[in-house]
């Protein structure tokens, strides 16, 4: 009896912690399904209210509500920004509360176990004019397609309906018809510009929510570019042929009335439009891209003038998605006047620099993520996309990257790391001078889609494997460390010009990181040398005799968390604050400036709509960055010691030198083929074979012919259908900006 009287109370407090950690799963379960519930409501809400905007129905709520609320304290602008704006701006201040409570959770990897086609990984086009496109990325197409053609003949049936009935000439009819659609067209054009901006945002939440990677994102940003110049174009092109029409072409162009369209800031606002869509076109962009980059700086001209042109509330049915891209482009140049230590800087023989970044430790990222990278010796404004090589395993205190030299800016780059390096002897301030480095990101996947897979297959050409040894380097860590992760089977097929190429693989230690790899981790390494019959030494091996420059700093000034994979209850405060104060500054500046000496001007009430997004953005935005700032450096300085001093040791011992042992580490596991290119349809039809029907997640790196030819065989291997086969799914870490 005394045996079972002690064991009685350790029984219940059991129970009772089983009962309330069940308890608290189900709540969390429960809240995480109303959250993301609530957030799929308001934007199908909002997408159908645009979708459905030409009917008559929605026409006649909408006049009801502008009707119902025009005496309100904010008027029409603040009825049409109600229900325009405000619901992307409510689904991003969810998306943060969500993310912030539950993207900690364990990486469910059920659903990748079991083998099924997914919309997002299954290549539908791989020819045409929009590249490769998923099965999911062609419904949006389609979606988007259907809604401006359904519109257009909505407004033209309706137009004809309004002139059918006037005793009016043939030729007035036709200016009146075009003067409507032109009007018409430019209403589509603005609910277009409202997703415009959505997907350029690097760092947005709703990216992140939605675990699309700022590479998808930027193609997203091209079509509806593409899509919103053409509208605004044949817009400006209708109303002018109307206006020519009439005799009074000249007249209206130069027209800047107060009450109404005023016609010349949108001829303005089209113009710098036109440039931006002129030069952004891919072979003028491919041959002139610091034509295109400076260029689409005119996007601040875009937005104000139009602004102008319409007035505030006409402009507040596209205000929600320019705020959020004002958010997150504040915040960009808040991280970008960071200077940001080179670590260490290394120039190959094969023409690749490696550069090696000081980042705090508090800075998460994942593998396949990129950052954007300014040397202000070279540029005050460009800013170039690349991929991260290190793992974010590999040291709390450093981030590397792999850069091929190939135009004027990464040829300078060497010079300036070849001038260091010629030059031992100057000590490290006159080195630390000759580069001046800023950092953007890490951006990138908000879940390590990677390690889901069991399978992985990863195809790059060229430096296109410099992504790739950041997964492979992820993986090898979690295998040493003993932490749970799926991939047990990768095969590399790399594509290289010349042999000097294959010294990247240099760049991971894996005697280091795992030195038993092989009998955790099956891994292959197929490398086909395309432009050389012949290995030019011993074996194909490529002896790099070559050290590395010393580093060039060895200080503390590291990158700021403020965006990519910043703080989310900061990042969520900083949306929040600054979306109130907008409110409160627009409400302020009703109450105290424009009711009291009566402005009507819609031009200059479309202006000050604009100053009040951007002022509460810089004011009451940069205090909430202010302390986040101080709190990360707080944050930073706790977790920084002796470990960032014997990370750097690590680091100098690692570059002043790389010897042929080192560079064995991956030649166990590698092939080399010379003189041809990877047979696509042999490799996977052979790792089918092999791997029988399971997931195999496949990664492509590298330029538009090898995604294509990848994706192409992606779908027809999954098209034939064997039962025994795998199901292969496409994912692309290729972009070009």
């Amino acid at each position: 009896m005394a045996d079972l009287s002690a064991s009685a109370p350790l029984l219940r407090e059991r129970k009772l912690e089983f009962g309330y950690s069940k308890n608290r799963a189900i709540l969390q379960t429960l809240a995480k399904f109303v959250i993301k519930s609530l957030m799929w409501v308001i934007f199908v809400v909002w997408v159908a209210a645009i979708f459905f905007f030409p009917t008559e129905f929605v026409q006649k709520l909408y006049s009801k509500w502008i009707k119902s609320t025009r005496g309100s304290f904010f008027g029409v602008t603040g009825s049409i920004f109600l229900g325009f704006s405000a619901p992307i701006l409510v689904i991003a201040i969810l998306a943060f509360i969500y993310v912030a409570a539950f993207s900690g959770e364990k990486i469910e990897r059920n659903n990748y176990k079991f083998p099924r086609y997914r919309l997002w990984t299954f290549p539908v086009l791989v020819d045409g004019p929009f590249g490769v496109v998923s099965a999911a990325e062609l419904i949006g197409i389609v979606l988007f397609a259907a809604y401006v053609f359904w519109s257009l003949a909505a407004y033209i049936v309706q137009s004809q309906g309004m002139i059918e009935g006037s005793s009016i000439t043939l030729k007035e009819k036709s200016e009146l018809m075009l003067e409507i659609m032109g009007l018409r067209l430019g209403l589509i054009g603005l609910f277009c510009l409202a997703f415009l901006f959505l997907p350029v945002s690097r760092g947005s939440i709703l990216l992140r929510m939605t675990d699309i990677p700022f590479e998808q994102a930027t193609r997203y940003h091209v079509w509806l570019g593409h899509l919103t110049m053409a509208i605004f174009t044949l817009h400006g092109l209708f109303l002018m042929i109307a206006w020519a029409m009439q005799g009074r072409l000249l007249e209206q162009i130069l027209n800047w009335r107060d009450i109404g369209i005023a016609n010349l800031p949108g001829v303005i606002s089209l113009s710098a439009g036109l440039l931006m869509w002129v030069t952004s076109l891919h072979p003028v962009r491919r041959a002139y891209f610091e034509v295109f980059f400076y260029t689409h700086q005119l996007y601040v001209i875009f937005v104000v003038f139009l602004a102008l042109h319409v007035g505030d509330f006409i402009f507040s049915f596209a205000a929600g998605a320019i705020f959020l891209f004002i958010l997150d482009r504040f915040l960009r140049f808040c991280q970008s006047r960071t200077t940001v230590d080179v670590v260490s800087a290394a120039c190959r023989p094969c023409g690749t620099l490696e550069l090696v970044l000081s980042k705090p430790p508090r800075l998460h990222y994942n593998a396949l993520s990129f950052v954007f990278l300014q040397v202000r010796e070279l540029s005050w404004l460009q800013w170039h996309p690349f991929s991260v090589s290190s793992s974010p395993l590999d040291g709390k205190h450093h981030l590397s990257i792999l850069i091929k030299v190939l135009g004027e800016w990464t040829c300078k780059l060497r010079d300036i790391i070849t001038t260091v390096s010629e030059h031992p002897q100057n000590n490290l301030e006159s080195q630390v001078k000759l580069i001046t480095a800023s950092v953007e990101g890490p951006y990138g996947h908000e879940v390590p889609y990677h390690l889901m897979y069991e399978n992985l297959l990863l195809i790059a050409g060229g430096i296109g494997i410099s992504p790739f040894f950041a997964i492979l380097s992820d993986i090898l860590h979690l295998s040493n460390e003993g932490k749970p992760y799926l991939p047990k089977n990768i095969l590399v097929i790399w594509a290289v010009k010349k042999t000097a190429e294959l010294s990247l693989l240099s760049t991971i230690d894996v005697q280091s990181i795992c030195p038993s790899f092989s009998e955790r981790l099956h891994l292959e390494i197929q490398t086909y040398v395309t432009q050389e019959s012949e290995p030019p030494l011993e074996d194909g091996r490529f002896n790099e005799k070559a050290g590395y420059p010393r580093p060039l700093i060895m200080s503390s000034i590291s990158m700021s968390c403020l965006v990519g994979t910043g703080h989310k209850i900061w990042a969520g405060i900083y949306v929040f604050v600054s979306t109130i104060g907008f409110i409160i500054f627009y409400g302020l500046l009703e109450l105290y400036y424009i009711k009291p000496h009566q402005v009507f001007s819609w031009w200059y009430k479309g202006l000050m709509f604009t100053l009040c997004m951007v002022a509460s953005v810089v004011t009451l935005g940069a205090i909430v960055i202010f302390f986040w700032n101080k709190w990360e450096q707080k944050s930073s300085s706790n977790e920084s010691g002796m470990g960032r001093d014997e990370e750097k040791e690590s680091l100098l011992n690692h570059n002043v030198f790389v010897t042929d042992d080192e560079k064995e580490n991956l030649t166990s596991v590698q092939t080399i083929t010379y003189g041809s290119r990877p047979n696509f349809r042999e490799i996977f039809s052979s790792h089918a074979e092999q791997v029988g029907h399971v997931n195999v997640g496949v990664i492509v790196c590298g330029p538009p012919g090898l995604q294509t030819s990848v994706a192409k065989e992606c779908r027809f291997q999954n098209i034939r259908g064997k039962w025994n086969h795998p199901i292969f799914h496409f994912n692309s870490h290729s972009f070009d900006l």
